[in-house]
């Protein structure tokens, strides 16, 4: 009966009745079916949202998008290739399906009938030809590192395209989910760059820095999606103005809540906080190409010496996850969950310390430059390790060319990663050899050297079974030999009106469930 009621084939009183009929009380069959209703999608209203995000550099152009108010402008007017699910599963979303045998070609077969808003039909000469804006010598592209492995792109009639790559890559597909690929048409030979897509809303004002408004696409190919029948996103940077404008009602929908004033925002009767666990991390890399940090003992000795709970309590004020010094969170697909969680333990500590040989002041560089509260945590790190019998010397640094001279350079520093949708990508991109970003100069022992040695097998490994034991295997790798000491994740927190509704599932590879909550949200 709850399905028929869901899709509209029996009346409000009918289904009340027949919870009735089952002996439920009428208070309870009341609340039942206000519970469906507000779980079940409804067409129309304006959707607000304020975003801590936006710049008046911002453009049309994807390969320019570099913050989280662009991003939503993308998925809003575009879709992609593949795309991450409120379950945080990849799916297909313009290809209707994709495929490989040796994860190094790979087929894409689109969706047939799919329409731009100024009415082409999308075809694969459109898909090449957005691919084709990231590639290239003269390419500006943020995206233009991704592609780099395409050998060459080919269309198989209309609705089908293969590429071909240098090297085998079994999270190819989720690249193709990356917000600045947008699928965008072909006009007269020539790729129409800007906001004309086959999303679920067509953009009607961008002013960059300020706000983007779109309207539903009547034509839009996803039958349940895109409830609102008009967007507006409003870049609001400050984050009391942000909490403000929420708690006025002139939007419907904030992110990047302030810890400190979570609590408050909580409890306005008319708002909802959701929080998320994401991949963003908090990070203290040893870099092991400076002594004392070349010490297998001593690096242990201070993964010891934590008190990670702590630091979520008075960094994050608790809105947070425990890291277990790798950077793999469980909002990723092959998060180790086997992977025992070190705790702080004095003993061990200084047992690793004393078998270590070294003694003295150890130097931590931090400055909130790296995130808020970062001296603080230092300071707290600091604490902790002295019940140890281990001194540290925190060392304030300024603000100012932190990023310059500071990391990837001194022995031991606070940092922050916004985290990689994939195992691959954020091994990839801090923990492999060949990356300018390795950040704990993690090389040279023979633990690297297998994690090398597994990145690039698991690359090539098509059945995810043995990839989630490979990368699984390379979590622990880290956790023990590496030079990241990573105590925690960061929330997204999210407030919204109770108003807004949304499903049993959202996404956190980014903030807003995947910054698609203007097609996957409602009004309840």
């Amino acid at each position: 009966q709850e399905l028929k009621y869901k899709t509209g084939q029996i009346d409000r009183r009918t289904f009340v009745r027949s919870l009735l009929a089952t002996s439920v009380a009428l208070p309870t069959a009341l609340s039942i079916a206000g519970s469906v209703e507000a779980a079940t999608p409804k067409r129309g209203g304006l959707l607000r949202v304020g975003m801590g995000h936006g710049s008046t550099t911002d453009t049309l152009d994807p390969g320019t998008h570099e913050n989280g108010h662009s991003m939503a402008t993308r998925y809003a007017c575009s879709n992609h290739l593949a795309e991450v699910g409120p379950d945080g599963q990849l799916r297909p979303e313009l290809a209707e399906s994709y495929s490989s045998t040796d994860a190094k070609t790979w087929v894409f077969d689109l969706r047939q009938g799919v329409e731009f808003h100024n009415g082409k039909t999308m075809t694969s000469e459109d898909v090449i030809a957005s691919l084709q804006h990231h590639m290239g010598e003269d390419s500006k592209s943020a995206a233009k590192g991704l592609l780099t492995a395409i050998e060459s792109m080919k269309a198989d009639g209309p609705n089908r395209v293969i590429i071909e790559l240098a090297t085998p890559n079994a999270d190819f597909p989720f690249i193709m989910s990356d917000y600045h690929l947008a699928i965008m048409p072909v006009v007269n030979g020539s790729l129409l760059v800007g906001g004309v897509g086959t999303g679920g809303y067509v953009l009607e004002t961008f002013d960059p820095g300020v706000r983007a408004k779109f309207k539903r696409n009547p034509n839009y190919w996803k039958a349940d999606s895109a409830h609102f029948d008009e967007v507006e996103l409003i870049s609001i940077i400050d984050v009391a103005a942000r909490q403000n404008a929420m708690m006025n009602g002139d939007v419907d929908v904030i992110d990047r809540v302030d810890p400190k004033t979570v609590a408050l925002l909580g409890r306005a009767p008319n708002l909802n906080i959701l929080e998320l666990t994401g991949t963003l991390h908090y990070t203290f890399p040893m870099r092991l190409n400076v002594a004392p940090f070349d010490n297998y003992d001593l690096r242990m000795a201070l993964k010891y010496s934590l008190k990670r709970q702590e630091l979520i309590d008075k960094i994050l004020l608790g809105h947070g996850a425990l890291g277990n010094d790798h950077p793999i969170s469980t909002a990723n697909r092959f998060h180790a969950s086997g992977l025992e969680q070190r705790e702080f333990d004095a003993d061990k500590a200084a047992f690793h310390y004393k078998k270590s040989g070294h003694s003295g002041a150890i130097q931590l560089s931090a400055s909130d430059a790296a995130f808020a509260g970062a001296i603080d945590a230092a300071q707290l790190i600091a604490a902790s390790a002295a019940e140890a019998g281990i001194n540290i010397e925190v060392v304030r640094e300024p603000k100012d060319g932190y990023w310059s001279n500071v990391w990837n350079k001194k022995g031991w520093s606070a940092c922050y990663w916004g985290g990689r949708p994939t195992e691959d990508w954020m091994f990839s991109a801090a923990y492999t050899n060949d990356t300018e970003w390795n950040d704990t100069a993690w090389k040279g022992t023979e633990s690297s050297a297998k994690f090398n040695d597994i990145v690039v097998a698991a690359r090539a490994e098509l059945d995810d079974n043995k990839r989630r034991e490979m990368y699984a295997e390379c979590q622990r790798l880290i956790n023990d030999d590496g030079g990241t000491i990573c105590p925690m994740f960061a929330n997204y927190i999210i407030a919204h009106s109770k108003k807004v509704a949304h499903g049993a599932d959202v996404a956190s590879n980014w903030d807003l469930d995947g910054c698609k909550l203007s097609e996957r949200w409602w009004f309840a």
